[in-house]
């Protein structure tokens, strides 16, 4: 995902039609006195592609009036940095703005692996391999990113990364050194900001790869995404067989905090949900925070609004100038019928559908966040 593209398996950003930087930064009379809970997100997306400046406004403002105190964002370095040392931060600059008007932290999530997919990477860099990306030029860019946006106390570096070492583990202590040098140095400059890699629960439980996350538990925090399916992307789990799947974490993951980077049960009906069994799941969501809230360093609901069904995943992606292949995504294959129920699934995760109508889901997040702020 992107600040304007398609959300793949591990998310959707926000597509800004009509906005410019300096109108939504300049702009702070409204940000919120409300209560808030840094630890509870929400992915605050639009239902459309193209949004004006009032609509993302208050797209926003809908969502930080839940309670919430952090969302996440997704940037890319082919888009950052598309020329080593030349950074665009007209995109990242709107979305940053708009957190910080609402009094948001952010986590970020910052490409290195996505999936089974390295990258993406600038032009400049080409396709390293793990082993070639050079910590020095990915400290600079996210030094970079964490200097300018000050919002930002969460940092995942890869996303899905089970994926990436399921048929390549001798990989995985070149990328723990990676990540060591990466955190070593970032750390001394930004202290206060934690780092961590991020896990598809379900891709783990689905094809036994807890050993990949034991053995890649590193940085402040081990962040999970979770979707309630099986390798087709069927929705096959109860509220409550669901919450059970979340317990696993502490079983797989000790002596570290653990995220949920992003937990989300889709209303479609053509993957077995519908917007009672999401309500339902919501509920004993925050049952399961509440009885962990010690072990947990945050956790993020994937997302605020539904998009029109069909346009949510392709098995390219493009992001920039890059394309990148949505194959494993959450190891769920690439075939055309397993990225057809991706797409209904992802398309219908959100708590609002495309027409602006809330689902059962919407109040039953408000509300659960009333009652533990």
């Amino acid at each position: 995902m992107n600040k304007k593209i398609l959300g793949m398996g591990i998310g959707i950003a926000i597509v800004i039609g009509i906005v410019t930087t300096t109108m939504i930064l300049s702009n702070s009379e409204s940000i919120l006195t409300q209560k808030t809970n840094e630890k509870i997100g929400l992915v605050i997306n639009s239902p459309n592609q193209s949004v004006s400046l009032q609509q993302i406004n208050e797209i926003f403002s809908d969502a930080s009036s839940t309670g919430i105190g952090r969302s996440n964002v997704y940037l890319f370095w082919n888009i950052i940095e598309p020329q080593r040392g030349e950074f665009n931060w007209n995109q990242s600059d709107v979305i940053m703005g708009l957190n910080e008007k609402n009094n948001l932290k952010v986590t970020l999530f910052f490409s290195v692996i996505n999936g089974e997919t390295l990258g993406p990477f600038p032009d400049w860099i080409g396709k390293p391999s793990i082993n070639s990306i050079g910590e020095e030029r990915l400290v600079n860019v996210l030094n970079a990113i964490l200097s300018r946006y000050h919002i930002i106390d969460k940092v995942i570096i890869a996303g899905e990364t089970e994926s990436q070492f399921r048929y390549y583990e001798q990989n995985i202590p070149v990328y723990k050194e990676l990540f060591s040098e990466i955190y070593e140095k970032l750390k001394q400059k930004h202290p206060d900001v934690k780092f961590g890699n991020s896990f598809a629960l379900h891709n783990v439980l689905n094809k036994d790869l807890e050993h990949i996350i034991i053995d890649l538990a590193v940085g402040d925090f081990v962040a999970f995404s979770y979707f309630p399916v099986d390798s087709l992307n069927d929705i096959v789990k109860s509220p409550q067989e669901a919450k059970e799947n979340l317990d696993r974490v502490f079983e797989i993951v000790q002596n570290k905090k653990v995220g949920f980077f992003e937990i989300s049960w889709s209303t479609s009906d053509f993957v077995g949900g519908s917007p009672n069994t999401q309500k339902d799941f919501l509920e004993k969501l925050f049952e399961f925070y509440l009885e962990n809230e010690s072990e947990i360093d945050f956790l993020t609901w994937y997302r605020q609004y539904d998009r029109p069904n069909g346009t949510c995943v392709t098995e390219q992606q493009e992001i920039g100038n890059t394309n990148i292949s949505v194959g494993g995504g959450s190891g769920l294959g690439s075939s055309e019928y397993v990225i057809e129920r991706l797409n209904h699934y992802i398309c219908n995760a959100g708590l609002i559908d495309v027409s602006g109508n809330a689902k059962p889901g919407w109040d039953e997040f408000k509300s659960q966040i009333e009652m533990i702020n």
